[in-house]
């Protein structure tokens, strides 16, 4: 498939969550302190905002919240454990640097859109291209327009993340043309490395 011609389909049903949802909320550090083996931690998926969150999680479902999703912790298994309970996207009005940055790198969808009109249960179909970010509420009968990503970062998402591109390209795109956003992307990997190895903190508001 060539580059212009790339896309990401989505398609499942909302899951509503509020502002401020930092990286303990979504799987709690008492939990990580026993394992991080996401196929565990899984069934305590947001279990401090609903402690029956996880069993009503379907596959396919996507995530949207507020304002500064995933603050806190930089660790990945915030991110890794949202796709182990079958989530591949996170629609929200803003991400923390970190969670966004391991968001892209592990294969989860990360849509940066107005979520407020979007409503719990409500149908969604999302369209990720080069060139724009496109959510069609059914439910409701309106349309979103996202942050598009760049290509580099639509390439490593469709791969399924960073780990499975480099495996199937053998490293990221040369050429100049590509120069920009390959350091971007690999400026998010240097870091999300450090970070994770420091488990340094990305503050809440």
């Amino acid at each position: 498939m060539r580059k212009a011609d790339m896309e990401l389909r989505l398609e499942g049903r909302a899951r509503r969550l509020g502002d401020g949802v930092n990286t303990d909320y979504i799987i709690a550090s008492t939990r990580k302190r026993d394992t991080l083996d996401e196929e565990i931690l899984k069934h305590y998926l947001l279990e401090a905002v609903d402690p029956d969150f996880a069993a009503s999680v379907e596959p396919g479902d996507l995530l949207v919240a507020g304002r500064d999703f995933g603050c806190g912790s930089a660790m990945e298994i915030a991110v890794t454990v949202v796709l182990a309970a079958g989530i591949k996207a996170v629609l929200a009005q803003s991400f923390s640097r970190t969670y966004y940055r391991n968001a892209i790198n592990n294969g989860l969808v990360p849509v940066i859109c107005d979520t407020r009109r979007i409503e719990e249960g409500d149908l969604l179909r999302v369209r990720v291209t080069n060139a724009q970010i496109r959510v069609v509420d059914e439910t409701r009968g309106f349309e979103i327009h996202g942050e598009p990503l760049t290509s580099i970062m639509l390439e490593i998402l469709a791969a399924g993340g960073l780990v499975p591109y480099v495996r199937e390209h053998g490293g990221f795109p040369s050429g100049a043309a590509d120069a920009g956003n390959r350091a971007q992307a690999g400026d998010r990997t240097d870091a999300a490395d450090r970070a994770q190895a420091a488990d340094q903190e990305d503050p809440c508001p």
